[in-house]
Formats: C-alpha cells, structure tokens, sequence
C-alpha cells in the first residue's frame, strides 16, 4: 500500500448559502480502507459526493490518481470510470433485473456489448452470492439484497475508489449483517475504500484509518484502532460513547 491516490485540499461545499464543509484536507492512499465517522449534519455525505461531482465544491482541489476533478465531462468520464460509489438508498433502476443494473455501467462507461458485460456481472454476483438472483428485479429482494446488488454494481467497473454513502443506515438491524459481510468480503480485494458508516465492528476490524468529522471539520484522524480505542480529541470520545451506547 504505496502512493496516494486520493488527495482533497482545502476543500468547502455546501448547499445555497450554507456552508457544509470548512476546509477538508485529506487523502487516501491505494489500497487504504478510511472510515469517516460523525454526528448527522457533519458533512460526511457531502465530502464522499464532492469527489465525483456529484456535488460541486466550492473551492479547494480534488486529485484522483494525480487528475484535478473538474467539471470538464472528459475528464468526469475519466474519474467516474474508475470510482465506484454506493449510495444509502440503493438507486438501483427499478424496471431492469439485477445483472442489467449490475452490468449497465460497464456497456455505458467501458463500451463493452451487452454479453461481455453480463458475463462480468454475473461473476460478480456469484462472488457476492448473489448468483441465483440476476434475473429478479430489485423490488423482489430484500432491502440487505438489494445494497449488495448497488455493491456488485460499483464494484463492476473494477474501480480504483470505492465510495460507499452509509450503506446500512437504510436497512433494519437484521439486513445490516449480509450488507457488513459484503463489506468486509470487498476491504480484502485490496482496492481503496473511503467509507462514511456507524459499523465499529467493520471499522476496528477493516479500516486502516478513521476520520471523525465534525461540523464541516476533520477534528481527529489516525490508525483506526488508535482512534477507536484512545481518541485524543473530547469531541471525538463523547461521539464513540454515545454511539456504543446505542448498540
């Protein structure tokens, strides 16, 4: 795990007039599972939608593999072809079964046909075992199923980032596990991964790293079991205690 592949400086967003984030610097090397933790409203949401500009910034620079994200549509093609993102709310497209939503990216974005692509899709989805699935349509899974189908459909690009958008908190606590394990099954492929969650288990035992933010601020990162276990920042320990409390 050598080079940065990420790198975010001076970074502000928001939305009208209301200034989310306050000056993000931060960076991701390859290979680097970061956890971003926070209270809700902290900007977490925002700063993972800001690297694809999904949200635009409003100042500050974006570096993904040595590219300044811009809104240039050859260079987003460029940066969205190699970043995955999976979002809280599925967003997978209700009229097509699960290995169209799965292999879709891979015609629209690599130019791929219809059968090279569904190809790739179902070995994703067997790996994920997801297999016998590919021709249900999203509605006929379960919410757990249908966030790992939204991972499978990220992960088909083979993408070089994967951004994952608290990809539980949509999910009852029975679903949370399936959609954990995924998580864990993905941090051992060794791409790098910046993920916005309130999972400590995933995070104390696949992260690399922990950012907890707040109020549009990095208030405290480190080594993920240093963070997690002696946070030297108050604002940080108050976070963590009120978050194992509700476990």
């Amino acid at each position: 795990m050598s080079g940065e592949l990420l790198q975010i400086s001076g970074l502000r967003a928001g939305y009208g007039r209301i200034e989310v984030l306050r000056g993000i610097n931060l960076s991701v090397k390859k290979g680097e599972k970061v956890v971003i933790l926070g209270p809700s409203g902290s900007g977490k949401s925002t700063l993972l939608k800001c690297i694809p500009y999904l949200v635009r910034p409003w100042s500050g620079e974006i570096r993904i593999n040595g590219l300044v994200v811009n809104p240039d549509p050859a260079t987003l093609r460029r940066i969205r072809a190699s970043t995955g993102f999976v979002f809280q709310q599925y967003n997978l497209f209700p009229h097509m079964t699960v290995i169209r939503n799965v292999a879709l990216p891979l015609e629209l974005g690599k130019g791929m046909s219809r059968r090279e692509a569904e190809k790739i899709a179902q070995s994703i989805l067997d790996v994920l075992g997801l297999g016998e699935l590919a021709e249900k349509f999203p509605l006929e899974l379960s919410g757990g199923q249908q966030q790992r189908a939204a991972i499978a459909r990220a992960l088909a690009i083979d993408p070089k980032l994967l951004l994952l958008d608290e990809p539980t908190s949509a999910l009852d606590p029975e679903l949370r596990y399936e959609v954990v394990e995924t998580l864990y099954q993905v941090a051992k492929q060794g791409r790098a991964m910046l993920i916005v969650t309130h999972e400590l288990d995933f995070a104390e035992a696949a992260a690399d790293r922990v950012v907890f933010i707040d109020e549009g601020l990095i208030v405290e990162e480190g080594d993920a079991k240093e963070v997690l276990e002696r946070p030297k920042k108050e604002r940080t320990e108050k976070f963590l205690r009120r978050l194992r409390s509700r476990l």
